[in-house]
């Protein structure tokens, strides 16, 4: 028992300094983002909400949220059904070459995304479709579907394989079964990735600045040309908007699907 109590400390030590250390920067900014002063200062310069009046004032800011929220709404929306059923495919079916899929999909993870960004915009641009949102959100959705495939595969593993066998026996047809009874068993882990891609696509950085052009300039981008000249508190602001896009998801995944099931899914 005695030895115990040197081992809880060490690890609610750890625990806290874990904590300390992700929240503290979050805690920074937001504060600084009140600044009353013309820098970014920390502590804050008083309390004042012109930033977020200034932002909301910015036409680029504006545009550049939009557009970010459309690559964000394309990636999302192309992943779903595509990471859906290369997971249904790769756990529940026996296909050919299964392995070497599984290291494909992998691929995202292992090649580095200036890479990615450099392969992409030559493909793009020999299409030429550079210039258009769609290419951004679509290479967005190749970089990040392995996070897709594996929050739909821990939903297909929990699968009671029986409730497909009982929609064959009341008569279902398998394409009937699969909409009424596996996309709904399903849907847990096809909301836990969507919300996934959503803000992965929205925060894209590396990948983005490669395809988008002056006239495309998603948030990332605006917010990295913005810090080259001068950090303003407006960009606080800006990054306070990111914190709240991350709650809403949060609320939405606890909302809809639970953080207890998602924190145990595997």
């Amino acid at each position: 028992m005695f030895r115990a109590a040197p081992f809880r400390i060490a690890v609610w030590s750890v625990v806290v300094f874990n904590i300390i250390f992700l929240g503290l920067p979050t805690v920074v900014i937001v504060l600084a983002s009140f600044t009353a002063g013309d820098l970014l200062t920390f502590p804050p310069e008083g309390f004042s909400l012109r930033w977020y009046e200034r932002l909301l004032g910015m036409r680029d800011f504006r545009e550049a949220l939009g557009r970010s929220l459309q690559v964000a709404l394309f990636c999302t929306l192309f992943a779903m059904p595509s990471g859906t059923l290369a997971a249904l495919a790769m756990v529940r079916y026996r296909i050919r070459f299964a392995r070497t899929l599984q290291l494909y999909f992998l691929l995202p993870f292992t090649v580095p995304l200036v890479v990615s960004g450099i392969g992409m915009m030559y493909v793009f641009g020999d299409m030429r479709v550079l210039g258009s949102l769609w290419p951004v959100g679509l290479a967005t959705c190749a970089i990040n579907l392995p996070f897709m495939i594996w929050s739909v595969s821990s939903a297909v593993n929990r699968l009671d394989p029986d409730l497909e066998n009982a929609a064959a026996n009341c008569g279902a047809t398998p394409l009937q079964a699969f909409f009424t009874v596996t996309i709904p068993a399903l849907m847990p882990g096809i909301i836990t990735g969507a919300l996934l891609m959503f803000i992965l696509a929205l925060n894209e950085f590396i990948v983005s600045i490669f395809l988008v052009d002056a006239s495309i300039v998603t948030l990332p981008v605006w917010m990295y040309t913005s810090i080259r000249n001068i950090i303003t508190p407006d960009l606080a602001a800006v990054s306070v908007v990111y914190i709240l896009f991350a709650i809403v998801s949060i609320f939405a995944l606890d909302r809809w699907v639970g953080l207890d099931i998602f924190l145990k899914s595997k």
